[in-house]
């Protein structure tokens, strides 16, 4: 059976579970640093054109397409984001408590790709549409309301359309070529991802 198309049980192992929490910390670390380190620099370098911002939202998406390509199963993308989105919080940040209400809208775009391909498909091109699914969930569900209101519908439109470049580039290829990095390591042998790389 191909590697694409591979068909897993729904059922988690211990293993799974400790490995993705491990990865989503790790990843929740990493939004921390962004957060404080590189995401007020980026404001002022989008200052006079603010819609491009959202050419970084994908970087928040990452953990829910990784989790998806690591497990395999149902939940996974939802497990990972959470877990980050509360590590992110607890280390402090600036949008607080609603990071958690944005890692589940951002979960639940990726969980639905997947889920059309019945989470047999675990390509760059499902990665991608599941990042880009997320940015729109994300976008329109509450940034639109929430960051930037009183946008004019050409400029939500630009940053709809920044967000789904991100989702698909930094959130799907982001997670796409972390698990398939880590899978070459060997760190992730007791997976599918990591058999695959083995028998390349």
């Amino acid at each position: 059976m191909s590697n694409s198309t591979q068909i897993m049980s729904n059922k988690w192992r211990g293993i799974d579970l400790v490995t993705a929490a491990v990865l989503a910390v790790a990843l929740g670390v990493g939004f921390w640093g962004f957060d404080t380190l590189i995401y007020p620099i980026l404001g002022v370098i989008t200052a006079g054109f603010p819609p491009v911002g959202e050419l970084a939202l994908g970087l928040w998406i990452i953990p829910a397409v990784a989790g998806a390509l690591l497990v395999r199963r149902p939940g996974a993308a939802i497990f990972m984001e959470l877990i980050a989105a509360n590590v992110e919080l607890l280390l402090g940040n600036t949008w607080g408590i609603t990071v958690l209400f944005s890692a589940m809208l951002q979960a639940v775009g990726v969980e639905i790709v997947f889920l059309v391909f019945r989470y047999r498909k675990f390509n760059f091109g499902v990665a991608a549409l599941g990042g880009m699914l997320s940015a729109v969930f994300e976008i329109c569900f509450y940034e639109w309301w929430s960051y930037v209101p009183s946008y004019s519908p050409l400029f939500k439109a630009i940053f709809l359309v920044c967000g789904i470049i991100s989702g698909a580039l930094l959130a799907g290829g982001g997670a796409y070529w972390l698990i398939r990095g880590l899978a070459k390591t060997g760190a992730l042998n007791n997976f599918a991802v990591g058999r695959e790389a083995r028998s390349k």
